[in-house]
């Protein structure tokens, strides 16, 4: 079978297609015959070398395909099954400390980046229904962190008010998993086109962050003073300090990216002043796939594909990526 794999030291250069063999389902597993991914920015991190893997190691974490076979032992899959892939394997409910958060796919682990995957029945969940495979594909890294973000950490519930940044894959599920919450919703862009495309998918009002650059501010005065109950917050320490701005007294920041480093200043002092709660949200547990995924299918909820790529045009994909100029998620075909 063909697999996309990194060569060491990494690097979009070192990504090349191999050839491995087909495994089989053995003992509690299932034989999933691979059709898509999706780029995350955590599997941009592993294919330049940022995240260290052994040589050769599989990419990608997110897949999505059909089962093909259902190993001794199995119970509640059947070939023909969608099956839907998660992003921590080990993490089934509840707190996800650390040793449930280890065999990540493409990073600790193979990844799906191949034609067939053979793993534990506990790695996958059924997808939701009527999806394609590249629709289910954008689920499992990127959708489940803005669930959790908002439903499990903030408990967003009809009326709140949100803020998004951005417009990559993690702020558009939240987007839309707010908006089927009954939540109103500030985004924000640099893009002017960009910001018409997120009003298209409910967003009720828009920041241009070039144009206001305390967006925090602007959020606020957006809320009459009131401020937002929660961020989705991908960027980091660049951002950190507009969206504590952004908040009401007691709101909650789900901190996720690091798209503008991994450290910088905070205002602390108007952190504990509004008696803010931030969060660590890393991706989720099997519980909160099922749940996004029995929302998604309660809600008629669709995923927004910027674009598809061929395994052979993995490199490719992630210099989109990387460009920026992309809407919604990236997807990798993987026919046969």
């Amino acid at each position: 079978m063909k697999a996309a794999t990194l060569n060491k030291p990494g690097g979009l250069d070192n990504i090349a297609i191999a050839d491995r063999e087909q495994p089989d389902a053995g003992p509690g597993q299932i034989l999933v015959k691979v059709s898509a991914n999706s780029l995350n920015y955590h599997d941009y991190v592993v294919a330049l070398g940022g995240i260290p893997t052994v040589d050769g190691r599989i990419l990608m974490s997110d897949g999505a395909g059909e089962v093909v076979a259902v190993g001794e032992g199995v119970s509640g899959w059947k070939i023909g099954d969608y099956a839907l892939s998660v992003f921590f394997p080990g993490w089934a409910d509840g707190v996800g400390e650390n040793e449930k958060r280890l065999g990540v796919p493409g990073d600790h682990a193979d990844g799906f980046a191949a034609e067939y995957v053979a793993a534990p029945a506990q790695a996958f969940t059924k997808a939701p229904k009527d999806y394609s495979f590249a629709e289910a594909a954008t689920l499992p890294c990127a959708a489940v962190t803005a669930w959790r973000s908002l439903m499990v950490a903030a408990h967003t519930k009809p009326g709140d008010i949100v803020l998004v940044q951005g417009s990559g894959g993690v702020s558009i599920f939240a987007l839309q998993f707010a908006k089927a919450a009954g939540a109103t919703v500030i985004a924000t862009s640099s893009s002017g086109e960009k910001l018409d495309r997120l009003r298209d998918l409910g967003a009720d009002h828009l920041i241009n962050y070039k144009e206001e650059p305390e967006w925090g501010k602007a959020a606020l005065t957006l809320t009459g003073g009131r401020g937002v109950d929660c961020v989705v917050e991908i960027g980091g320490p660049g951002t950190l300090t507009q969206s504590i701005y952004a908040c009401r007294t007691g709101g909650h920041i789900g901190l996720i990216g690091v798209l503008t480093g991994l450290s910088g200043e905070i205002p602390t002092a108007l952190f504990f002043q509004k008696n803010l709660v931030m969060t660590g949200i890393t991706v989720g547990s099997h519980a909160d796939q099922r749940d996004m995924i029995a929302a998604i299918d309660a809600n008629g909820i669709k995923p927004v594909i910027d674009s598809h790529f061929p395994l052979e045009g993995l490199a490719d994909a992630f210099r989109h990526q990387a460009a920026q100029k992309h809407f919604g998620k990236i997807v990798i075909d993987i026919p046969g």
